[in-house]
């Protein structure tokens, strides 16, 4: 299953639409051309944590844990400063989430400031969603490395480190300009060429 699509069953996108002021369809190609670098950027920092997984699970609990999702879910409106902390960890600098954005928007035909305005909730949804999987897959802790949250960061990344291109790796695969499986290195690349 695409993660755009537990998203919706959760109630994210509905919740993401409503907010934003966009039809549901908006949202899903939103959050479509916008999971790629977020999840790589959540993959990034599971490989940066000295105990990998654990590590990101710690800072998982930090951004918030599994609060994150209810907060976007919550019908009062979100309050993003928690997904820019997110983005913040995840991303390193506000120039690459204005480059996601301005490369979910070529990828979407969306405004770039509704997915400007998109990407940090998503962040808290994603987020949310990743801490509340592993705080109910903690029966799953004695599997090898770490388990439930690997099993879980690499199924929404759409599976191995080197999927092959045109698989359904579809996620990791759309924005990974070099095939190494990693989106987030390419955003950095294409930042530092828009900065010169």
């Amino acid at each position: 299953m695409q993660i755009t699509d537990l998203l919706a069953q959760m109630g994210g996108l509905q919740s993401m639409a409503r907010e934003l002021g966009v039809s549901e369809p908006q949202a899903a190609s939103g959050a479509d051309a916008l999971l790629p670098a977020i999840l790589g950027g959540f993959k990034k920092q599971a490989q940066g944590q000295p105990a990998g997984l654990e590590g990101l699970g710690g800072l998982l609990s930090q951004l918030g844990g599994g609060g994150l999702l209810d907060e976007v879910l919550a019908p009062q409106p979100t309050d993003v400063s928690h997904g820019n902390d997110v983005l913040g960890r995840i991303f390193g600098s506000k120039d690459v989430s204005r480059a996601v954005a301005q490369n979910a928007a070529s990828q979407s035909g969306l405004d770039p400031a509704i997915l400007k305005k998109m990407l940090p909730m998503l962040a808290m949804l994603v987020a949310g969603y990743m801490a509340k999987q592993k705080a109910t897959g903690a029966a799953a802790q004695s599997a090898p490395a770490g388990g439930g949250l690997g099993a879980l960061l690499g199924g929404l990344l759409g599976g191995g480190q080197t999927a092959p291109r045109g698989t359904s790796a579809g996620f990791a695969s759309m924005l990974d300009l070099d095939g190494n499986g990693n989106p987030l290195d390419d955003i950095l690349r294409m930042v530092g060429k828009a900065g010169r």
